[in-house]
């Protein structure tokens, strides 16, 4: 960066100012706080969040520094819960995210349920866009969630948000566009699965027997062998 480009001394030390001002107002909020999510303290945590954010780049900008705090942002968090106490309807939003890890297998299991079903589409089965058509549209998605390595599929992240709604929408409202106008402020509850939350617990101690990796890796082989074979699925829901 050009030495025009820096911030100046004065500039830094006034975001350092700020995020002091940010820090009193997020305390005194804190201590006026009227419930688990009272607005109040939710807008000073933002407002500290984006001063020490400012401070930190202009800290590194100027003197190669950076902060040692970690705030996460408003956008790692839901706001304060705005819907009514007792919904009288919901809506469930689910997203889950696979690889296809073994195509063979997904093309074998789509063939299976053409054989099985005369009305289904003869060359379904031979693409990858076709077998998930023909696999998704013959079993439900719980369903195939659970037995996802039998599709040669690789689990990803996955969300579960539940939302209250004042009443239940018609019939086709939302079809066109089912996930837009989502109000993050109606969320009653979410669950969210992911690797980065088995990172904390790949780096702690371990504290298992010595003698059980070679246990897992027994069972990894026999399930590997086991896989060789692809049993005929049952299609029924």
């Amino acid at each position: 960066m050009s030495d025009a480009a820096q911030p100046t001394a004065a500039e830094v030390r006034a975001a350092a100012e700020a995020v002091k001002t940010a820090l009193d107002r997020h305390l005194a909020a804190v201590e006026r706080r009227s419930g688990e999510d009272d607005p109040a303290v939710y807008e000073a945590f933002n407002q500290l969040a984006a001063a020490a954010e400012a401070y930190d780049e202009l800290l590194y900008d100027r003197y190669d520094e950076v902060t040692p705090f970690e705030i996460p942002g408003a956008d790692d968090s839901l706001p304060p819960y705005t819907g009514p106490e007792e919904p009288s309807a919901l809506s469930v939003l689910i997203r889950r995210d696979y690889a296809v890890a073994e195509p063979q297998r997904l093309l074998a299991q789509a063939r299976r349920v053409e054989a099985a079903d005369a009305s289904a589409d003869a060359d379904g089965g031979e693409t990858v866009n076709g077998a998930l058509g023909i696999l998704f549209g013959e079993f439900e998605p719980d369903e195939i969630a659970t037995r996802h390595k039998e599709f040669g599929l690789e689990e990803g992240d996955s969300t579960l948000w539940v939302i209250a709604t004042d009443e239940p929408p018609e019939p086709g409202e939302w079809l066109a566009a089912p996930f837009d106008a989502v109000d993050p402020q109606r969320v009653v509850c979410r669950f969210d699965v992911s690797a980065v939350f088995d990172e904390d617990l790949d780096d702690g101690p371990d504290d298992a027997d010595p003698d059980s990796d070679e246990l897992e890796e027994d069972e990894l082989d026999l399930d590997e062998d086991e896989d060789e074979d692809l049993e005929p699925l049952d299609a029924e829901r």
